[in-house]
């Protein structure tokens, strides 16, 4: 039970991670932010490279973990891109 948690808390965080990027991603360029662009795509391409196993052979669960996570870092992505537009 312990190594679910675990395994479905590693799945929901690396999707969490990428999907933030993916939304601030979006608005870098929107605003015209090339450095944070070019960072936040950067890093996009590479939690894919750690998620594209875990998700391809994962069932249904995992599917759902996976997309909770993508859910919390589209808001979590949004949140921070406007706190750095601020910033900059």
């Amino acid at each position: 039970m312990i190594a679910f948690a675990k395994n479905n808390w590693k799945l929901f965080t690396t999707a969490m991670f990428q999907v933030t990027f993916v939304a601030m991603n979006i608005i870098f360029i929107s605003n015209h932010r090339i450095i944070p662009m070019l960072l936040t795509g950067f890093m996009i391409s590479l939690i894919w490279t750690f998620n594209i196993k875990k998700i391809a052979f994962g069932g249904t669960i995992d599917r759902i973990v996976y997309s909770t996570g993508a859910m919390v870092g589209t808001g979590l992505g949004y949140l921070i891109s406007n706190y750095v537009n601020k910033l900059l």
